[in-house]
């Protein structure tokens, strides 16, 4: 009884030495923090780990810039998946990525959407096109804030390069993320706006009316990693999973492009 009674104590002795975040994550299972514009096909990602027989993971939406913030004050996350590169090198700069985990698994496409009831006809963007003249009088462009949000960022390059900037830098309605610019478009609130190809794939509300050339901004690249407080081998098999074929076809399925990838 003494030796089961040291030995359970040497047990908990191990369980307290572990980092808190730690701690949590093998206790309460994994959690993720990814870009809004994930959410639809991380939401059935998530589905198929449970399915092979694992705890569904905790999912977190936002924009990217605001899920580092929370992982850098502490925010207990395992996984990080940002909608640009920009963001992730923030946090592997400052130590919070677990080292030799980042990985580039998806791209995306950058396209002008219209409310689906106004009927809007296609468009040829290019350099010099009247874009705000789409606008009306005093409608606004909408997309995420090119301060901070990296598809309102993806939107800033694309229409400086275009030409565009100057006619609608101070028409644009900047919200908080993605998914706030494609939600006043669905409500009729803006004429237009700027947001992935995915999402708008994702919203019956919004027709795309427009596609971005490519070489308009920046690729548009997903990375993901594990957060240095969140490093278990779970998060780890969870990674591997997200850059599976099984993951992969579901990406495909939602839109996104595959960067291909050691392992690929």
């Amino acid at each position: 009884m003494v030796r089961l009674l040291l030995a359970l104590g040497f047990l908990l002795a191990l369980a307290l030495m572990l980092p808190l975040p730690m701690r949590a994550a093998q206790a309460e299972g994994l959690t993720v923090f990814a870009a809004s514009s994930l959410t639809e096909a991380m939401n059935d990602v998530a589905k198929l780990w449970e399915a092979s027989g694992h705890e569904k993971p905790v999912l977190s939406f936002a924009a990217s810039s605001i899920l580092v913030r929370q992982i850098e004050q502490g925010a207990e996350a395992n996984l990080f998946a940002s909608a640009d590169t920009q963001w992730m090198d923030e946090l592997e700069a400052k130590g919070q990525v677990a080292a030799g985990t980042r990985q580039n698994l998806l791209g995306n496409s950058l396209v002008l959407i219209a409310p689906t009831a106004s009927k809007m006809a296609p468009v040829a963007i290019k350099p010099g096109m009247d874009l705000a003249a789409l606008l009306g009088g005093d409608g606004r462009l909408a997309t995420g804030d090119p301060a901070h949000v990296p598809v309102g960022i993806y939107a800033e390059q694309a229409l400086r390069r275009l030409g565009l900037w100057g006619q609608l830098e101070f028409r644009l309605a900047r919200t908080a993320n993605v998914r706030g610019a494609l939600l006043l478009v669905e409500r009729g609130e803006a004429p237009a706006g700027i947001v992935y190809a995915t999402d708008a794939a994702a919203s019956p509300g919004v027709s795309v009316i427009g596609t971005f050339p490519a070489d308009s901004h920046d690729p548009i690249t997903y990375p993901f990693a594990v957060t240095r407080q969140g490093d278990t081998r779970q998060a780890r098999a969870l990674l591997k999973f997200l850059g599976g074929s099984e993951a992969g076809a579901v990406f495909l399925r939602r839109g996104f492009t595959l960067v291909p990838h050691p392992g690929n």
